[in-house]
């Protein structure tokens, strides 16, 4: 059995808000006219970033199903006289790294995962299996637009980071929000949507089921 606890968690849910909106919104979080360069996902990632504070020993684990979703239809739509801006923006460093980079900060480990099937499953084991002490997991979309009508994009946009820690760390002391255990069961996996499992952090809802082949996981609020 792994088991790790959550120290720490922040969630913010976006839903069907605008790029505009969502700057606007978050403003406050950045330096001056530094929202205006990032993309909706990245101004929400940083934002949580910024709250939980990752040391530079820190491993952090990233899902996400579509990523950029939007600022990449921006581009597209463009077209055919392509925006200069929206090009750099499409092929702007991912949300985590948007956050990691404005402060100016190393980290121990850092794993970006896309999937569409057990992305929450696969990610919940990276962090587990990751020899880092305190790690940081998380994930978020943007809300597209035309692309979600192909499956290529998030119906809506949200952010979620987490803190786990192990249960012998020093930290582990103070009173956590919740855990997250995984054990081997043979049961036929069944994924969880990347946009259920935000669904069950936001609203601090415990979970059991196998939603990584092999694996199940257990989430647990306190």
């Amino acid at each position: 059995m792994l088991e790790r606890l959550i120290q720490t968690i922040r969630t913010d849910d976006a839903g069907s808000e605008d790029i505009a909106a969502t700057r606007e919104r978050l403003k406050a979080a950045f330096p001056p006219g530094a929202a205006r360069r990032m993309t909706q996902l990245g101004m929400l990632m940083s934002a949580i970033i910024g709250e939980l504070g990752p040391r530079s020993d820190d491993a952090i684990i990233y899902a996400t199903q579509f990523g950029e979703g939007r600022t990449l239809e921006n581009y597209l739509e463009s077209f055919p006289t392509p925006s200069p801006t929206g090009f750099q923006s499409s092929i702007h460093p991912g949300a985590v790294q948007q956050g990691m980079i404005r402060r100016a900060q190393p980290v121990g480990e850092f794993f970006p995962m896309a999937d569409g099937g057990c992305l929450a499953g696969h990610s919940i084991l990276a962090a587990f299996l990751s020899p880092a002490p305190c790690v940081l997991l998380c994930g978020g979309e943007e809300r597209g637009s035309w692309l979600t009508s192909i499956d290529s994009a998030s119906s809506r946009a949200y952010a979620y980071g987490m803190i786990l820690l192990p249960k012998d760390n020093a930290a582990s002391a103070l009173q956590p929000a919740g855990s997250i255990v995984m054990e081997p069961d043979a049961a036929e996996a069944t994924p969880l949507p990347p946009g259920d499992w935000f669904d069950l952090l936001h609203a601090r809802k415990n979970f059991s089921g196998v939603i990584a082949p092999g694996w199940r996981t257990t989430l647990s609020w306190r």
